[in-house]
């Protein structure tokens, strides 16, 4: 029995579920099979290729198989919420989310690598000039109030996955979290560095507190931190204060208000 004619908009829909898993939902009718296969090699391709630039290190741990049938799910399963090109490696990440939360069986670090992989090409395409924040350079960092840079983000991880790669993956994860250091330099180039615990903790009580002295900031940490010698812990905080300064990830202090 022949198949009854579909509107445009029924063949539409029906082409673009056959493209993005032609296993389990049939073409519309009369397209010629090789014009299917064009469709469907080009729009895996073009998206697998993308993905692949994106997580490389993903990539070469799963191997062909895995890789493939991940993409292959990405693809079935995901409906992304924006058709920009540098904008599907977040949608993959949300789609990794998922997977996790409904236990997919993906290994225990994808989510926290995808996650790492992903944060360089989101800082690079990040739209924030630091030239269009107010801030003094040459401010004095304790009495005055630290300015963060925006193109500097401080991240926190179970996993090492700064060193994960297909010759290094642990079964657990440490005892300790691991802190990065992501920053956008001058250079336009997107600069990684390990951080301790302490300089992590730092960096985002500027972000709860934007408010505060740089001094108001370590005092509360020493408090927080339960240190014997809170003075010998502000210095050192201080220190801490110079050496992001230096390296970009405090632009300098909010300029005082003209009277």
């Amino acid at each position: 029995m022949a198949e009854p004619s579909l509107s445009l908009h029924d063949q539409q829909f029906r082409l673009s579920r056959h493209i993005r898993d032609p296993e389990n939902n049939p073409p519309p009718p009369d397209v010629e099979e090789r014009r299917l296969q064009i469709y469907r090699e080009l729009f895996y391709n073009n998206l697998e290729d993308l993905l692949a630039s994106n997580f490389p290190v993903i990539r070469r741990i799963l191997g062909d198989t895995q890789w493939h049938a991940l993409i292959r799910a990405f693809l079935r399963d995901h409906r992304s919420k924006t058709p920009l090109f540098p904008e599907i490696g977040r949608e993959f990440l949300r789609f990794l989310e998922t997977r996790q939360q409904t236990g997919a069986g993906d290994p225990p670090y994808l989510l926290e690598l995808a996650h790492y992989e992903w944060v360089e090409l989101a800082l690079e395409i990040e739209a924030t000039r630091i030239e269009d924040i107010a801030h003094d350079p040459s401010g004095d960092l304790g009495r005055g109030i630290p300015v963060a840079s925006p193109l500097a983000w401080a991240l926190a991880y179970l996993w090492p996955v700064h060193q994960l790669g297909p010759n290094h993956l642990p079964d657990q994860p440490p005892e300790q979290p691991t802190f990065l250091l992501v920053r956008r330099g001058n250079d336009q180039r997107v600069h990684f560095s390990q951080i301790n615990a302490l300089t992590f903790r730092l960096l985002q009580h500027l972000e709860e507190f934007p408010a505060q002295t740089g001094l108001e900031h370590l005092t509360a940490l020493a408090v927080e931190a339960g240190a014997p010698d809170q003075e010998a812990f502000v210095q050192q905080g201080l220190h801490m204060l110079s050496q992001l300064h230096s390296g970009g990830a405090i632009l300098g202090t909010r300029p005082k208000a003209k009277e």
